[in-house]
């Protein structure tokens, strides 16, 4: 996919940082202090309509929704770490060329990624693919890095929704003013969306926006696309049945307990938890600068050749300081929005199963709120999105009107 992608990219990306539409937005710092406050703005990417089509077709998917180009811009924002002390994040900002001045506003948050250049202000590829989706359609998008990928500092807290939704909400601040600057002020109208790990994000997300965590915003629409909402009830069962590949639970897991290990401690030392020789290796492949595939080759086959029996069966019957880490991420769904939900998902999907949707629309079922699980067949992981990804479009197209 990233291969298939690039290329393209490349070739738009070279035409655009001598792009004269550039030239009032060169990066500037910006000298305040507080959370969402902007630090640095950079233009990254210009695209026209045509180039924004081909970009698409190269990931197989369609251009109904595409009516603008686009021109994308990293931002350097403050936020804070998941020790709550002052520290600074990047994302993408992109915005379409023509349409309404003002203009609403895309949440995007991105899926799992190791490498920190694979996030969304810096990759050249599946990074930029959501945003050049939605922007194409008229809308401003703000897609954050998250703490630890892209330009930000440290290493990535995976999984940690609480940190993942401060940096986003951040972002959207940092957004506003960017947007001000660029003269395509924003309505305050926010429809958030996400994939993969942004699914699950992209809840958490709209139920502090939904509370008033973001003054200036309004939530109009989730539309979150095969999010792990339920890892104690879905995920982590599913590594056991068959439900979940071997190469991606293995992925998974170790990425999920190494970054979790920094946070909350669940091993005192790596061989408690990893079979050697891996237990010597695998928390160096997590440092933001090995990529997926330096990762999967000095890994087993399966998560039951990587841990040690004790932790597997651990894993397979958490408690403690483990299921503390995994029933914190379950609770995204766990709330009443106030605005149409959709939840998109694949019966195929092998990465994160379906029943992960089921659960977060049994959790809105309880609070009185239906959101319609959609189905996009027998299709893998990124083939949700591929299906999914354009509906959740054509949906925000129909609400504002």
């Amino acid at each position: 996919m990233r291969a298939a992608v690039a290329a393209c990219a490349a070739v738009a990306l070279t035409a655009t940082l001598t792009a004269p539409a550039f030239a009032d937005a060169r990066p500037a710092a910006v000298a305040h202090q507080g959370r969402g406050d902007l630090v640095s703005v950079e233009p990254v990417a210009e695209l026209s309509k045509a180039q924004v089509a081909a970009f698409l077709a190269r990931a197989e998917i369609g251009d109904d929704t595409v009516r603008h180009g686009v021109r994308a811009y990293r931002l350097t924002y403050r936020t804070i770490g998941t020790d709550g002390r002052p520290t600074t994040a990047t994302g993408l900002l992109t915005l379409p060329v023509g349409g309404e001045r003002r203009l609403d506003l895309v949440s995007d948050t991105h899926g799992t990624m190791v490498h920190r250049d694979y996030a969304p202000s810096v990759a050249a590829d599946f990074g930029k693919l959501p945003s050049y989706l939605h922007a194409s359609a008229g809308r401003a998008v703000a897609a954050p890095d998250y703490l630890g990928l892209g330009k930000g500092p440290g290493t990535h807290p995976y999984m940690d929704t609480r940190s993942a939704v401060t940096a986003s909400l951040d972002m959207l601040s940092a957004a506003r003013t960017a947007a001000q600057r660029l003269h395509r002020p924003l309505t305050g109208d926010v429809y958030a969306t996400g994939f993969s790990q942004g699914g699950q994000v992209a809840m958490a997300l709209g139920r502090e926006l939904s509370s008033g965590q973001a003054r200036g915003f309004r939530l109009r629409a989730l539309a979150p696309v095969a999010g792990p909402y339920d890892l104690t009830g879905e995920e982590v069962p599913a590594l056991y049945d068959g439900r979940v590949n071997d190469i991606s639970g293995l992925f998974y897991v170790s990425y999920f307990l190494v970054a979790q290990n920094r946070l909350h401690p669940l091993y005192s030392d790596p061989s408690e938890a990893f079979r050697a020789p891996y237990d010597e290796r695998v928390e160096a492949l997590f440092d933001g600068e090995h990529q997926e595939e330096d990762v999967v080759t000095q890994l087993p086959g399966s998560v039951k050749e990587l841990l040690t029996p004790e932790f597997y069966e651990r894993l397979r019957h958490p408690d403690g300081a483990l299921l503390t880490a995994l029933k914190s991420q379950d609770d995204s769904c766990d709330w009443k929005p106030k605005v149409p939900v959709r939840l998109y998902a694949s019966a195929g999907d092998t990465d994160v199963p379906i029943g992960n949707a089921r659960s977060c629309a049994a959790d809105l079922a309880a609070h009185g709120v239906r959101a319609p699980v959609l189905d996009q067949g027998a299709v893998d992981h990124f083939g949700s999105f591929k299906k999914g990804g354009p509906k959740a479009v054509a949906w925000f197209d129909r609400l504002a009107r």
